[in-house]
């Protein structure tokens, strides 16, 4: 039984770092110990030497996936009459009685026999540091080990209770009774026993299921709402409070093409969206651990933010070509590091303001880490003052020449306007006086340069006839009413020059790398939510639900969408698609239908 290379998958995790499971429950990408470090499990970059962790039972098997509801626990069903197993798959977290989180670098796959005497073999085929070097796998007596020697030593251990010869050989196994196998990065001090790795699944049944609690119930939408939201929290690294872009690198936008990225890395932009949905779904504390994180960034007040950093806070993101990897359907080059790291993008101080913003109305008490937050909210008005005016690479990271794109000026616009909001909550009367000059000039200066009069419409760029989807969110941010008529004129335009078939090219003008071919997820998000801002929810409801279908069998969303085959394509999965599916559920439950003609 052997897997297609799509993203049908699955992702497990625990905030530390995660794996993505096929729908045949083969381990086919996994980094250890944390989100970035290399791959043990690569097939998704090299289907037949990337290495993974499989379960092989003949054709006549049936095989169903879905996650546990209101959990994280993917769970794989095998049945061939009454042989019939389960695979629960599941990295643990949990709360300590110290009231520390558990989160090892661990992957449990527990097998539960439901009936009968079912057969399966494993194929373990770990490749460790990317696959760049020769993986020796040895038994001994209380574990499996992998190691690789030949460039930089690393090793992972295998713990089961299944015959080790059989699991290393690929033999033959029957299922007569539970078993597990514990995929660790480190040694364990007592060999884990079954009762114990089944009191890891419960407990983090228990964490997940109380964590779905604390989010609020909705009377459409609430599955696909609470999956999304459980997605964004798989993708928060809790050791800094940093949340990830995507787990994976070089999943590219379009089959064969050379749009490959690492996204395993925190970008101000896309985290600092995140924070906002996850306020509104009431989860504080992942806007706590995210501005803490910021903080820890700026020790000097003089220093510039990047555009992104590593988990670690890491600042130098260097990119470079693991060329040995075939790449995702032969898709090169796999990529590792993101040169992006050191481009100029003015928009990602409006999305950090409007976070610290909400973060001091949040947490009103907490008046040391305000102090801080009020040094950081004058230094970026200081920047925006300073860079407004000039080009930049824009949100969609161009590497060729800046331009004056009118996203970044709306953002920093925002920048200017959540900072003058917080110097009301403080009472800095003049810095209030000062900015909202500032404020006044940068919104004059887009609605003079950044409105087309020919298109009636916002445009990608300062006197340019090209349309951008993400002018689209000028009105969620606050710049413009949704009854604006120019407001409701751009949404139009988009409609007409950026939809096909219901879903939204990010923009169609040539970019560094030729003509965009695919749909850019977030985007049609956008668009359906902007529909329904306009008071055309019947219309936004149905393309919302038609985008729906389009998700993997999990409801999983990657970064991209092949317009004739609807294959996800892209980073996977996406913070941006899902956040995006949040907002535009939310506020479909805040509208009611309308009886009309719209």
């Amino acid at each position: 039984m052997l897997d297609s290379n799509n993203l049908e998958l699955g992702i497990i995790g625990n905030c530390h770092s995660s794996a993505l499971i096929s729908k045949s429950a083969s381990i086919n990408w996994c980094c250890l110990p944390e989100f970035d470090s290399p791959s043990v499990f690569g097939k998704i970059l090299d289907y037949n030497n990337g290495g993974s962790f499989e379960i092989i039972c003949n054709e006549n098997y049936n095989i169903h996936q879905q996650y546990q509801r209101n959990t994280c626990i993917l769970v794989t069903k095998f049945s061939y009459g009454e042989n019939i197993f389960e695979v629960y798959d599941f990295m643990p977290r949990y709360l300590k009685k110290n009231n520390n989180y558990h989160y090892p670098a661990e992957i449990v796959r527990y097998f539960k026999l439901i009936s009968g005497k079912p057969k399966f073999q494993i194929k373990y085929n770990p490749k460790l540091e990317y696959s760049s070097c020769i993986t020796e796998t040895i038994i001994k007596d209380d574990f499996i080990i992998s190691i690789s020697k030949e460039i930089n030593y690393d090793s992972l251990y295998l713990y089961t209770d299944f015959e080790k010869s059989s699991v290393v050989d690929g033999l033959e196994i029957e299922l007569i009774s539970d078993g597990y196998f514990l995929i660790c990065y480190n040694e364990k001090i007592i060999s884990p026993k079954l009762n114990e790795v089944f009191s890891e699944l419960n407990k983090t049944i228990k964490y997940w299921t109380n964590w779905c609690s604390n989010t609020p119930s909705f009377s459409e939408y609430e599955d696909e709402i609470i999956r999304s939201a459980m997605t964004l929290k798989l993708l928060t690294y809790d050791k800094t409070g940093a949340i990830l872009a995507a787990v994976t690198t070089s999943i590219p936008e379009t089959i064969g093409e050379v749009r490959n990225w690492d996204y395993r890395f925190c970008w101000i932009r896309d985290a600092s969206m995140v924070t906002r949905v996850m306020h509104e779904l009431g989860h504080k504390n992942v806007i706590k651990k995210y501005l803490e994180y910021i903080i820890d960034l700026i020790p000097d007040k003089g220093e510039k933010f990047q555009i992104m950093y590593g988990i670690n806070r890491e600042k130098g993101l260097e990119e470079k070509k693991l060329n040995h990897l075939a790449g995702y359907k032969n898709s090169k080059p796999v990529r590792v590091g993101n040169a992006a790291f050191n481009q100029k993008q003015n928009d990602i101080y409006g999305v950090l303001m409007d976070v610290i913003y909400t973060e001091i109305k949040l947490f009103s008490d907490d008046k040391d880490q305000h102090e801080e937050l009020w040094s950081i909210t004058k230094n970026v008005a200081w920047v925006v003052n300073d860079r407004w005016m000039f080009a930049d690479k824009g949100i969609w990271e161009f590497r060729g020449e800046d331009r004056h794109f009118t996203f970044s000026k709306v953002l920093c616009w925002v920048a200017i306007d959540r900072a003058i909001k917080v110097a009301e909550l403080f009472n800095k009367h003049k810095k209030i006086s000062k900015w909202s000059i500032l404020r006044g000039n940068i919104k004059n200066d887009i609605l003079q340069n950044g409105w087309n009069n020919k298109k009636k419409s916002f445009t990608q760029s300062y006197n340019s006839s090209d349309l951008d989807a993400s002018i689209l969110l000028m009105e969620p941010y606050g710049f413009i009413k949704a009854n604006d008529p120019k407001y409701i004129s751009t949404v139009h335009c988009i409609e007409k020059e950026l939809s096909n078939d219901g879903l939204l090219f990010r923009y169609k003008n040539e970019d560094d790398f030729g003509l965009p071919s695919s749909s850019f997820t977030v985007c049609t998000f956008w668009f359906i939510d902007a529909l329904n801002k306009i008071g055309e929810r019947k219309k936004a409801k149905k393309l919302f639900d038609k985008l729906l279908s389009y998700s993997n069998h999990l409801g999983l969303f990657s970064e991209d969408l092949d317009f004739k085959t609807k294959e996800l394509l892209g980073n996977f999965p996406q913070a941006y698609s899902h956040l995006a599916l949040i907002e535009t559920a939310m506020n479909l439950n805040k509208t009611k239908d309308i009886k009309s003609h719209v």
